[in-house]
């Protein structure tokens, strides 16, 4: 009877709660199940712009990154994945806080308060550095499905890949776009089975995740920068801002007055929602990882250069099913960001120059909008037949962002902690200090990676 009502209250809640009442005392031992069922629906129900742009986060550019930290230096920068956490969690609450209560992006809340010039030397700077990463996430996912599929051609599998995004951000009602993203971003958890699949000594794993460890090396510094560019990334921060304010329009909140200012708990579900989304992000992290570290680190260290090169690498020490996972995370988190990526550049370039713009749009009310979507995709496709290395591709995006990541969080914390425009939401002390502190670390690793590369 228990098992019954477990299984009627997961398929169908509302007859699961008939039944209970049906049965009364009878069935008592039941209610604690179903409360838990309901905060567990609760929960998911928050969830939303946070969760989609912290699983963005590890796309095949990150994912990449993070299986060279595993093969070359074992777990000794494991800890980066608990440092990390925090930074962005607080950064992409700034942004989320500014949307809701501005009810702008944050181009639109740049373009208010800083000059012009800023305003377009980060967001040209931002759309140049995301086609780039998406040529080289399109390369990555096309590889991965080959991987699957070896008969596939790359030509056919990327251009399908491209066409498959392109369509779904075009012709797909906004509302139900968010909820593909949503559900996409479960595929992540393949990276944490694909890890938990292999034999790791998991209290040597949590040593190092704990003790930070470094051997300040050129290669180590440009690694380190990596991860600190693929996790605080100025394309979430704009992505962040704009996915609240699409939430608020959903909600019938069609202009600017409409949405300005924000109620408690609309401030409490979005630091839910937020603070989840980038655990999600740094718990893969900090799997991939931990799987290469154990899987792939040698006695010279492993030099891992494509996604589809760790996912065949894993294949002879941890099977089959860590391959496959593997393989089908790459697909998954390409598909999950790219949107995202293509996605924050217009909402960027939109906000400063004043076109009509927003997801929730069709195409014909907001060509130039779209336009930007198209222009990165194809272009991005483009660069795949070009010659170029995707990984010197990836080292260029991350040197621009972290030229301009620092002017941004610049402008994120200054507008944040303006009680004028803010508001009662206002930044705490804590959160402006952690925020100049984020933009220091940002500085200072953007500065370390140019004077490593050019060395």
């Amino acid at each position: 009877m228990k098992k019954s009502i477990i299984k009627a209250t997961a398929e169908a809640p509302a007859l699961a709660l008939e039944k209970t009442i049906e049965v009364g005392a009878h069935l008592n031992a039941n209610l604690p199940t179903t409360g838990a069922i309901q905060k567990g629906k609760d929960y998911w129900h928050r969830l939303g712009p946070g969760l989609t742009t912290g699983a963005s986060d590890d796309d095949p550019a990150g994912v990449l990154t993070y299986s060279q930290t595993g093969a070359k230096y074992g777990f000794q920068l494991l800890w980066l994945s608990v440092f990390t956490f925090p930074l962005m969690s607080i950064v992409q609450e700034m942004c989320a806080r500014i949307g809701l209560v501005t009810g702008r992006g944050l181009a639109g809340n740049i373009r208010l308060h800083f000059p012009r010039k800023v305003l377009y030397l980060c967001v040209w700077t931002l759309f140049a550095a995301n086609i780039f990463n998406i040529g080289a996430d399109l390369g990555a996912m096309a590889k991965a499905v080959q991987l699957i599929f070896p008969q596939m051609s790359f030509t056919f599998a990327v251009i399908a890949l491209a066409l498959t995004s392109l369509f779904m951000q075009i012709f797909t009602p906004y509302e139900r776009y968010a909820r593909y993203l949503k559900w996409l971003a479960m595929v992540l958890l393949a990276y944490v089975a694909s890890a938990l699949l292999a034999h790791i000594d998991w209290s040597n794993v949590l040593h190092h995740a704990i003790v930070p460890q470094m051997t300040f090396s050129r290669d180590q510094i440009i690694l380190i920068c990596a991860i600190l560019g693929t996790t605080i990334s100025p394309y979430l921060f704009f992505w962040q801002t704009s996915q609240e304010i699409e939430e608020q329009i959903l909600m019938g909140r069609t202009n600017i007055k409409l949405r300005s200012g924000a109620t408690k708990g609309e401030i409490h579900s979005m630091r839910i929602d937020v603070w989840s989304g980038m655990l999600l992000s740094n718990l893969v992290m900090f799997f991939i990882i931990a799987a290469c570290g154990a899987l792939l680190f040698g006695a010279n260290g492993m030099t891992i250069t494509t996604t589809a090169q760790a996912a065949e690498a894993l294949k002879p020490v941890a099977g089959n099913a860590t391959y496959f996972l593997f393989a089908m995370g790459i697909i998954g988190t390409g598909l999950l960001a790219i949107p995202v990526l293509a996605g924050s550049s217009s909402y960027a370039l939109a906000e400063s120059f004043k076109w009509r713009e927003g997801l929730y749009r069709n195409l014909k009310q907001a060509h130039a909008f779209y336009g930007i979507i198209i222009v990165s995709l194809l272009v991005g496709l483009g660069l795949n037949f070009l010659g170029i290395d995707p990984v010197k591709a990836l080292i260029y995006s991350a040197v621009a962002n972290g030229i301009v990541a620092p002017i941004i969080l610049l402008m994120i914390v200054l507008i944040s902690s303006n009680k004028k425009v803010m508001g009662e939401w206002v930044n705490k002390p804590s959160t402006t200090f952690m925020g100049w502190f984020v933009t220091g670390i940002m500085f200072l690793s953007g500065g370390a990676a140019i004077i490593a590369l050019f060395m």
